[in-house]
């Protein structure tokens, strides 16, 4: 660590140098006292000596590079007296040492994070007293109590039931309920009441002890990215030398030499590469991601193949509330106030959902009393008088037959269902899902378009959930169910390819983030261990930042690869004009300049920013988007009311369908109309043109014709619907259902995505 630091103090002390005595010789120049050569000079000179010592340590390791190109570069500028060109060479050379002082430093990457979130103590039980130990002494057969919201400390085996959070491992976002005797893994979080486990292994060689190592090791294992100007230097220097020998051979004059040495100072790419890959980085950071070195800019310009996590990275990352089956009688309004009263004190990922989902209905909680939970069962607690229960079915509870299509719906679905009781009855069932980010399909779009050829999705979570995530995205590949060591591997694996990507947000991500060629985490929600072993971190945790930034980067190194390549053809040119004798040493200075100048302006390209869009499309796409979630929960209505009509023209049916055709007139209505008035005709600007938004248009109008059919419905039976109705009634809501649903949809990936900001 000392030894890093005083390289790094090094190089920071030689860009001051150099830096302060280039500024003082303009200052000297442009107040006409003499001493400013002597300033140029000396800058110039101070970047020689460790120019010098770069290259010697460079041919030791059998590395021909940039550095070489240095040496000639401050070298001749001083043989010829061009002490500014040299200044200014110096301050570029020590700059470009500065940035890469972080790429050089990637095995001692700061891992505090996931060490600091390992727990230094532990409670173990040694007859019937319970102390307070280091971890490190806990060793197998030792007896561990875990405290709520603690994290199991070793691996071990359950003494009775409990429910962890494994997200931290597997990345599974729902708490999993383990039985008695179960192995539990060290690094996931007790999310129920406290357990009492059995220790199987030492701290050091429990699973969560392996993440920390396998990211180090990792880290230290990864190559180094050869630079862009390195892989040019290696022909550039030698035929700059054997032009400039044969032309003082041939000619006898040394100043035909001096001039081709002069015009090969290699400022296109000293100067124009680092400048393309700086801007770029800034252009990046503008667009939310910040990219931690050049290296890793320009690694993510040339990749190939991406992986990406499911869990918080493909998906949203929580569970909502997709849908609500009532028995026969209840309405969805009073099946969430019930739930969402008793969930409302718990502390579980799923009960978040419910009482979200009751919150965006505008549905008030009742006061709810002698709440409890039971871990890996639900929580219950009196509601109106009534003892309600959310969670899982009791074993060997009888099933309705309202119930048996529910759960089989959850499975068709790949939902979980929380099943909702009240006073010992089962009334309803809750079906969550972690929903696939809106703007996931797009950005895959993109970055194929960005040269990403190959996409494969890397998630601990379960294999059919994961199959169904990949078919939707149309990712080439699935690998569900793996451990953070198995993404590790994969990762390895993949860079026969080519440049490899890893996409993550997790703990269990950190591995496979510092083994990638890039590693790019969604950092936003604190996902801090991941973002520490990553080389680029998205701050807005908006998946479509990656496709930016690979955007960004593409054509940053684009840029510096064609500001290298003109400027060195350009100055081959003027080393075979000095060569013939049609450039003095003088005026091939000015020409290199010349040619200096255009390669750096061009580099500045990708300091660029698109045309800034006008702000009003932005703030109704969030208008409109806000709205679409608002009215998520209102749409079950729809599909409650065709579900209800199972059982024919009952009274109960009749009410769901009306509540239904308020819900469609009152709400879904208004919002369509708005949609098409005031959101079209603002993108189409955007979009190319008012009739881009033609088939949406259309959707718009078989919304309205469905909800007017379902209106007519309801005025031919003002009291209560007729037997005959049911069918018609029946496809029309359903229709009505698909087709909103399908619509959302397209509004979410299509409009509410685009870059309106």
């Amino acid at each position: 660590m000392a030894h890093r630091w005083k390289r790094v103090s090094g190089e920071l002390s030689l860009f001051v140098v150099v830096a302060a005595a280039l500024l003082a010789g303009g200052v000297l120049w442009l107040s006409g006292k003499s001493g400013w050569a002597w300033c140029w000079a000396a800058a110039a000179g101070a970047a020689l000596v460790p120019a010098i010592w770069w290259v010697v340590a460079d041919l030791r390791r059998r590395r021909w590079g940039a550095d070489s190109l240095a040496v000639l570069a401050l070298a001749s500028t001083l043989a010829v007296g061009e002490f500014f060109a040299g200044a200014v060479i110096a301050v570029m050379v020590a700059t470009g040492r500065v940035l890469e002082s972080r790429a050089r430093r990637r095995a001692g990457r700061d891992l505090s994070v996931l060490l600091e979130r390992a727990p230094r103590t532990a409670h173990r039980r040694a007859g019937d007293e319970l102390g307070e130990v280091p971890v490190g002494q806990l060793a197998a057969g030792d007896v561990v109590v875990v405290l709520p919201g603690e994290v199991v400390p070793v691996d071990a085996k359950l003494a009775a039931g409990g429910l962890f959070d494994e997200s931290a491992l597997t990345g599974e976002p729902l708490p999993v309920s383990r039985p008695a005797g179960d192995a539990v893994r060290s690094g996931v979080v007790n999310a129920g009441a406290a357990v009492e486990v059995t220790a199987v292994a030492s701290a050091a060689e429990s699973t969560y002890a392996g993440v920390v190592r396998l990211a180090e090791t990792a880290a230290a294992q990864t190559a180094p990215v050869a630079r862009l100007a390195d892989r040019a230097a290696v022909w550039f220097l030698p035929a700059a030398l054997l032009l400039a020998g044969a032309a003082w051979l041939l000619s006898g004059d040394v100043d035909r030499a001096v001039a081709v040495v002069v015009t090969a100072t290699p400022c296109p790419l000293l100067l124009a590469v680092p400048i393309a890959v700086t801007a770029g980085m800034s252009r990046a950071a503008r667009a939310g991601v910040v990219v931690k070195d050049g290296a890793a800019l320009e690694s993510l310009g040339r990749a190939r193949v991406l992986f990406v996590d499911k869990t918080g990275t493909i998906t949203v990352g929580r569970p909502e509330v997709t849908d609500v089956v009532c028995a026969p009688g209840h309405t969805v309004e009073e099946i969430l106030r019930l739930a969402a009263s008793v969930e409302y004190y718990s502390p579980h990922v799923l009960a978040a959902a419910v009482v979200r989902a009751a919150e965006s209905a505008g549905i008030e909680r009742a006061r709810a009393a002698e709440v409890t939970e039971v871990p890996g069962t639900g929580v219950r607690g009196r509601v109106d008088g009534d003892l309600v229960r959310v969670g899982k079915l009791p074993a060997g509870h009888e099933i309705p037959v309202w119930a048996g299509s529910a759960a089989r719906r959850g499975r068709l679905d790949l939902a979980t269902v929380l099943w909702v009781e009240r006073a010992g009855h089962p009334v309803a069932a809750l079906l969550a899902k972690d929903r696939v980010r809106a703007d996931a399909a797009r950005t895959m779009r993109r970055l194929r378009t960005a040269g990403i050829s190959t996409i494969r999705l890397l998630t601990g979570d379960r294999v059919d959930n994961a199959r169904e995530v990949a078919a939707l995205l149309g990712l080439d590949g699935v690998q569900a169910e793996v451990t953070p060591a198995d993404k590790l591997d994969l990762v390895r694996a993949a860079r026969a390819e080519g440049l490899v990507v890893m996409t993550g947000d997790g703990v269990n991500d950190a591995p496979a983030l510092a083994a990638a060629d890039v590693g790019v985490a969604l950092g936003s929600r604190g996902a801090t261990a991941a973002a520490q072993a990553a080389d680029a971190v998205i701050l807005d945790d908006r998946l479509a930042r990656l496709a930016d930034g690979a955007e960004i980067a593409r054509r940053s190194r684009r840029l510096a690869v064609q500001s290298a390549a003109v400027g060195v053809a350009l100055s081959l040119a003027a080393m075979a004009t000095a060569a013939a004798g049609f450039l003095t040493p003088v005026w091939g200075a000015i020409v290199q300049e010349g040619i200096d100048v255009a390669v750096i302006l061009n580099a500045l390209r990708a300091l660029r920013v698109p045309v800034a869009v006008d702000p009003a499309p932005a703030r109704l796409v969030h208008r409109f988007e806000t709205e679409h979630e608002r009215l998520r929960p209102a749409l079950l209505a729809i599909r409650q009311a065709a579900d209800a009509l199972a059982e024919g023209a009952t009274p109960a049916a009749d009410r769901a369908v009306r509540r239904a055709r308020d819900v469609v007139v009152a709400q879904v209505l208004p919002h369509e109309i708005a949609e098409e008035t005031e959101l079209y005709p603002a993108l189409s600007g955007v979009l190319g043109g008012p009739e881009s938004t033609v088939p949406m248009s259309r959707e718009h109008a078989e919304i309205g014709r469905l909800a007017r059919r379902l209106e007519r419905h309801l005025e031919e039976s003002p009291t209560v619907i007729q037997t005959d109705q049911v069918d018609d009634l029946r496809a029309t809501l359903y229709g009505l259902d698909a087709v909103l649903t399908l619509h959302f949809a397209q509004e979410e990936e299509a409009y509410f995505t685009l870059p309106t900001s």
